[in-house]
């Protein structure tokens, strides 16, 4: 099966290109946490299946750790690419797959099931959907029980804030990512982070994303956007209990109807969205209130 001269048109995270596959490369604490988890959950001879392999790096840690890799790409350029950089480190290793993860059916059972196809707030990518089906057909024709997962959980959490928008003069409420580790000048935390979301993938998963959240304001200021933060346990430990983590970009998002609070003020924040909508559908279903009783 080879097509590389067509381009898959679908969704826009429906393709990934290379370029932005590449980026993913650089980025050291993603790389680390993945590297980190998939040598702690891979074992010499485990039966590893990469859905949505990319660039195929995750495939490259579990053929490292020893593991019998078959890797699923189907953008045509991201998947020759791939083919190539995996025949260079790991020689015949790791299968690689010209076919779509969203249908993918392993011929026997799998011990691992890799998956990253996952953007802050389980906004446009696919993991839930892909996950989710390949659960499905994994149990009707091969039977329990599931194999693992990697990433194993995702928490989510929100939190309003006051975001400068203005640049050089010129404002432009947009959404903006964030790098965790990173100083923000241009953001005042209203009140600290909580938790809408949490849920482990080898159980039922979530249809929608939503949240109904009170928080006490610690300070003035004009809460005009939220902040959300996604963090995904890649794999739990035991021998010493914890966990490999990867926190990804915050993403800050305008509301429409920016409120004004002091110290003491209770903010409800709400919105409603299915994983793998665009990043609109939130902004859109985004209020903030104040009530009344705060002033």
């Amino acid at each position: 099966m080879d097509h590389l001269s067509t381009e898959y048109t679908g969704f826009p995270a429906d393709v990934i290109p290379l370029q932005y596959q590449a980026l993913l490369l650089t980025d050291e604490r993603r790389m680390r946490a993945f590297a980190d988890a998939i040598a702690a959950a891979v074992q010499p001879g485990m039966r590893v299946l990469d859905l949505g392999a990319g660039t195929g790096v995750l495939s490259y840690f579990a053929a490292r750790a020893g593991g019998i890799v078959t890797a699923i790409e189907r953008e045509p350029r991201v998947f020759a690419t791939a083919r190539a950089a995996l025949r260079a480190a790991t020689g015949d290793t790791v299968r690689i797959l010209h076919a779509d993860a969203r249908d993918y059916l392993p011929d026997e059972p799998v011990d691992l099931v890799l998956c990253e196809m996952l953007h802050v707030g389980l906004l446009r990518e696919r993991q839930v959907e892909v996950i989710g089906a390949f659960k499905r057909r994994y149990l009707h024709h091969v039977g329990g029980p599931l194999p693992r997962f990697l990433p194993e959980a995702t928490v989510q959490a929100v939190q309003p804030v006051e975001q400068d928008f203005t640049y050089m003069g010129y404002t432009v409420p947009a959404p903006v990512f964030q790098l965790p580790e990173s100083i923000q000048p241009r953001t005042v935390e209203v009140a600290p982070p909580q938790v809408f979301q949490q849920f482990f993938y080898s159980e039922p998963l979530p249809t929608r994303c939503g949240a109904d959240l009170v928080f006490v304001a610690e300070r003035p200021a004009l809460v005009n956007a939220v902040r959300l933060l996604t963090k995904n346990l890649l794999a739990l430990t035991y021998d010493p209990a914890g966990s490999v983590d990867w926190t990804m970009n915050y993403l800050v998002v305008p509301v429409s109807e920016p409120v004004e609070v002091l110290p003491g003020d209770e903010i409800r924040v709400r919105f409603d969205y299915s994983p793998g909508d665009e990043i609109p559908v939130l902004t859109d279903s985004l209020r903030l209130s104040v009530p009344a009783h705060a002033h």
